[in-house]
């Protein structure tokens, strides 16, 4: 999957296609057509499409009518002339349908409702229940993403695609949940696209949590512009999202970006760090708290704000563990740039959270291992680049559900 670039993408001018069957030929111009409306960021005139397309004006004014009486093009009339004929202005109705996005967390989950071009029209946070089998889960989560649905005053028959990002192991081909972050139980070869796309009526696409935040941050946050960058998670978990030239690197087993389990030291080969790994074993939040004897409570936002703010006010023990953990995600963070040599590494999660005084101590690491400069930020979207990402994958799925209804057209007689 990828992220449409700053502007909507502009198809280049083609000739009109020729020969073949005329349905057949229709059909492609059709689709040609609404893949500039849907892709064009603001008002556009005939004259534009024309030119974009290769098409010719009667053709053009054919497919825009067919267009504009399906729904899909709003006509927006006759705009001011600039010494010829007055323009004819239309635009692309966003709001035909509607997506919904998941972003399925370890101690919360967040779910919106957005328009075809991801504008969010609703939002809801909800607790996830760390306790409850997948099933029951996942029929919390459909009850609540009917209720943003609801409060969107989106008609359930309108919604016509979900994205939903996940804490693991995700099969995207089949929607199946292969193995979840270890704090959540029960989790192994579920298949959460088909229960969801059951229960809502609306084909449902399932991907990694942080495959999606690094495609959410292309979209609307610090990564836009950047074709080959990672996002690197660190929080309850660590895992890293990759984008190679524009496209989501998942992996031969869909391990791409596991770094949390990364091999930190040779006095570590043989010891054995279960589910978690070793880098998530010495850095998570979990050993951030054991390094700090004020951690109180299961809440990370409370306890990680006092450790950073004692930080900045020169406690020497708040200040050592954060120059641990950050030293660990340094060295982490210069041996995937080494590999992949990216633009840009975004850091999110819990801990990055807290500002830049992490990202300061994690490039200070990554610079003085890796030959040439690096940029490290912190996430412009925060807690919210997995859900942005998953209403991404969402409008993609919607406009590929789009595509048959050109297919549906009758053929000339």
């Amino acid at each position: 999957m990828t992220a449409p670039k700053p502007g909507g993408a502009v198809l280049a001018p083609r000739l009109e296609i020729k020969g073949g069957h005329a349905g057949d030929l229709r059909r492609q111009n059709l689709e040609r057509v609404q893949s500039f409306a849907m892709d064009h960021p603001s008002p556009f005139t005939r004259a534009e499409l024309i030119q974009a397309t290769g098409l010719s004006a009667p053709t053009v004014g054919s497919l825009v009518s067919h267009l504009i009486r399906r729904g899909l093009v709003k006509d927006l009339g006759t705009g001011p002339s600039r010494g010829g004929r007055r323009p004819f202005f239309m635009e692309f109705n966003a709001r035909y349908g509607f997506v919904a996005g998941i972003a399925l967390g370890p101690t919360r989950t967040q779910l919106a409702v957005a328009d075809l071009r991801g504008e969010r029209l609703a939002h809801l946070v909800v607790p996830t229940p760390s306790d409850l089998e997948p099933p029951a889960l996942l029929s919390r989560i459909t009850t609540a993403t009917r209720a943003v649905l609801r409060e969107a005053g989106v008609p359930p028959d309108r919604l016509l695609a979900v994205g939903a990002g996940a804490p693991g192991v995700v099969d995207r081909e089949h929607g199946m949940v292969v193995a979840l972050a270890p704090n959540l139980k029960g989790w192994s070869n579920v298949p959460m696209g088909a229960v969801l796309t059951s229960a809502l009526g609306a084909p449902t696409v399932v991907e990694n949590d942080v495959n999606l935040a690094v495609q959410g941050e292309r979209w609307r946050g610090a990564a836009r512009g950047h074709d080959t960058c990672a996002f690197i998670l660190v929080g309850t978990g660590i895992g890293a999202g990759i984008v190679l030239e524009g496209v989501l690197h998942r992996g031969h087993r869909f391990l791409a970006g596991e770094i949390g389990l990364m091999c930190m030291g040779r006095q570590y080969v043989n010891r054995d760090f279960g589910p978690r790994g070793c880098l998530e074993t010495l850095a998570g939040l979990r050993s951030l708290a054991a390094r700090w004897p004020r951690h109180a409570g299961n809440d990370p936002e409370g306890w990680v704000a006092e450790l950073f703010d004692a930080a900045r006010g020169g406690d020497h023990r708040a200040l050592k563990a954060i120059d641990d953990v950050a030293t660990l995600i340094g060295i982490a963070a210069a041996n995937l740039i080494l590999v992949l040599d990216p633009s840009l590494i975004v850091l999110g999660g819990a801990v990055p959270a807290q500002g830049a005084l992490f990202a300061q101590k994690v490039q200070r690491t990554v610079d003085r291992i890796v030959p040439g400069p690096t940029e490290i930020v912190v996430s412009a979207l925060g807690e919210e680049a997995t859900l942005w990402g998953s209403l991404l994958l969402a409008t993609h799925e919607a406009r590929e559900r789009l595509r048959p209804h050109l297919k549906e057209m009758p053929r000339p007689a």
